[in-house]
């Protein structure tokens, strides 16, 4: 396999654009995969592909898979309200919008991807310090899907497994907005609303921990927000 081909996870939003970004700068011939899940905030699929073009990714190394309404209990596909805050709230417990499995599915079709077209690593946007509780986003979920990567795949048993790349894993919001704005990330392209709303609600986490991460970048949101006083 060769390491500089790489599957990237393009959600459209605006961790995932940044990781697509890293992975351009890494000198990455990129595969960008992106999936429909029934998701509340399916428009990030069209931002997605407005990602992808923006950063001259070939239609036919873009990859959309659509699993229908594949996943059930969580809020993100619409079970169950979606909490609206005054601000980031600290991870107590899992919260509603937890999709049971999301990152771990996601990955095995990443890695399917990128051993059908023989990409040495896998880049994912995942977040373990600015993040919602999710069990799926730390350290540890990373190392263990690393393991079966190993060995549960022809690639790993050969030596060749693809590497994961989670290169904003230990970084605050805030060091994701500067990273992406130094890479030159087209912010207003991304969407990060759990609603799916346009202007975004300004009130669900993905807005205001995005927020609270441009505030302390001391850098603007291009986004517009029907509540942006409460991002504070």
């Amino acid at each position: 396999m060769e390491e500089q081909r790489a599957v990237v996870l393009l959600s459209g939003g605006m961790d995932s654009a940044v990781c697509l970004a890293v992975a351009l700068a890494d000198g990455c011939e990129v595969h960008a995969l992106t999936v429909r899940y029934g998701q509340r905030h399916a428009v990030e699929v069209e931002r997605a592909r407005a990602l992808a073009a923006h950063f001259g990714i070939p239609p036919q190394r873009h990859r959309v898979v659509d699993l229908g309404r594949a996943f059930a209990g969580s809020a993100l596909v619409g079970e169950g309200e979606i909490p609206a805050r005054a601000r980031p709230a600290p991870p107590a417990g899992i919260p509603p919008t937890y999709v049971p499995a999301r990152n771990l599915v996601f990955l095995s079709l990443a890695a399917a991807h990128a051993e059908a077209v023989g990409a040495g690593a896998i880049y994912l946007g995942v977040n373990a310090i600015d993040y919602s509780g999710y069990p799926d986003c730390r350290p540890e979920f990373l190392e263990a899907f690393q393991r079966a990567l190993d060995v549960g795949t022809k690639a790993g048993v050969e030596g060749r497994a693809p590497r994961l790349r989670a290169p904003l894993v230990h970084l605050s919001k805030a060091e994701i907005v500067r990273l992406g704005h130094r890479l030159g990330v087209p912010f207003h392209l991304t969407h990060s609303c759990y609603r799916g709303l346009v202007p975004a609600c300004g009130t669900c986490d993905a807005c205001l921990l995005r927020l609270k991460g441009f505030r302390e970048a001391g850098l603007e949101d291009p986004l517009p927000y029907a509540v942006p006083a409460l991002g504070g």
